[in-house]
């Protein structure tokens, strides 16, 4: 039996026979519909409403972040985070490049520029030597650290917890320590993934999350900025709200921001699934561990496992084959002809048309991991 097959029928014996079957599906029960109807009928659907507040302090009493804000995308979120966090424009940020391209989108909506780093084989997600590296060759000026590769300032460095399993973060946050150098966490994918007792997205200055429709918890469109600083807190709140000055009835902006507050119909579908967060993620171990057994009988594809020391959501469970690009593209093909939709990891960023120009770290792992890994069907129903 070919690679192709077998893992086509390790998924099967997993999933079932349904003859199709999504990446990540969202839940939707009677909870959220009655959470929505409910914010329609308060006739308050746009970006000031009480779902807002509630869904902020849920995530942040989930999370452990004193401050959480809530805005319309991660994208969004993470361009605000950088700015908040100091990053100048003509800076460099270090990026992952095997990344959804957001995050090297967010940066350059801050007006800087990506620096793309390689991947940690374990984790998935940002390698910490590969930063080390390119902080190591950077020289000291009275401005801060200067990438000698591109003659820009560095200023900020953005892990992203890979397919929701944490990255090295702790290790990072040292190294950035001793070059001064803030860490802003892209934790769009692991809203209830921790290292040790503490959640993702809390460990750098700021982090963020998202709640597209196909994150573990969903409110459509939307994000959520992390800190645990109250004044930056406060600010994220202003400028995500067009800075407007609190008055009665004034209409006074005191800098230039963002209308990118989150509509208060998404929080209402957000506080509905947050409530069955706990539920989703213990769906998505179940569902891994049954992975984990199935493909622990076969050879040529390895289920890619929580980190050590760590405790994963499991967002997109996914198998790392052997054979290299051509084998993977046979496991993709057979896999989606068969109704499952199994999904690469995305083309690294470096090799994208908008950044394919820029000066990068060298990147080997992450260009094998591309070659290697299949994300496969996670949704929770799919544990019951």
């Amino acid at each position: 039996m070919s690679a192709a097959a077998e893992v086509l029928r390790a998924i099967r014996d997993v999933v079932g026979d349904a003859p199709v079957v999504g990446l990540h599906v969202p839940d939707i029960s009677t909870v959220e519909r009655q959470r929505v109807q409910e914010c329609l009928d308060s006739t308050f659907v746009s970006s000031v409403g009480a779902f807002v507040t509630e869904f902020e302090r849920g995530v942040a009493a989930f999370t452990g972040a004193t401050g959480a804000v809530a805005v319309s995308s991660g994208t969004a979120a993470l361009q605000v985070a950088l700015e908040l966090a100091g990053v100048r424009a003509g800076d460099d940020v270090l990026v992952p490049t095997l990344s959804f391209v957001a995050t090297a989108n967010a940066v350059v909506h801050a007006g800087a520029q990506p620096f793309f780093v390689d991947s940690d084989e374990e984790t998935l997600g940002m390698s910490v030597e590969s930063v080390a590296s390119v902080l190591r060759d950077s020289r000291q000026s009275s401005d801060g650290l200067v990438n000698p590769a591109t003659g820009r300032r560095i200023g900020a460095i953005v892990p992203m917890h890979t397919l929701g399993h944490p990255m090295r973060v702790e290790e990072l946050l040292a190294v950035a320590a001793e070059h001064d150098i803030p860490v802003v966490e892209d934790a769009a994918e692991s809203l209830g993934s921790f290292v040790g007792d503490r959640h993702t997205g809390t460990f750098g200055r700021l982090g963020i999350l998202s709640f597209n429709g196909n994150k573990i918890v969903t409110t459509g469109g939307g994000g959520m900025i992390l800190t645990s600083d109250d004044e930056l807190a406060r600010k994220a709140r202003h400028r995500t709200t067009t800075a407007k000055v609190p008055h009665r009835w004034e209409f006074e902006h005191d800098e230039v921001a963002y209308n990118y507050r989150m509509p208060n119909i998404n929080a209402a579908l957000g506080v509905a699934q947050l409530d069955r967060l706990g539920a989703f993620l213990s769906s998505k171990r179940r569902l891994a561990a049954r992975y984990r057994d199935r493909f622990s009988e076969m050879s040529g594809a390895t289920f890619i496992e929580e980190p050590s020391g760590t405790r994963s959501n499991y967002w997109l469970c996914a198998v790392r084959v052997e054979g290299g690009r051509e084998t993977l593209d046979d496991v993709l093909t057979a896999t989606n002809d068969a109704g499952l939709m199994c999904r690469p990891f995305w083309n690294p960023l470096h090799e994208q048309s908008p950044y394919r120009h820029l000066a990068h770290a060298p990147v080997p792992v992450a260009l094998a991991l591309r070659d290697s890994v299949v994300c496969i069907p996670s949704s929770p129903a799919l544990a019951s």
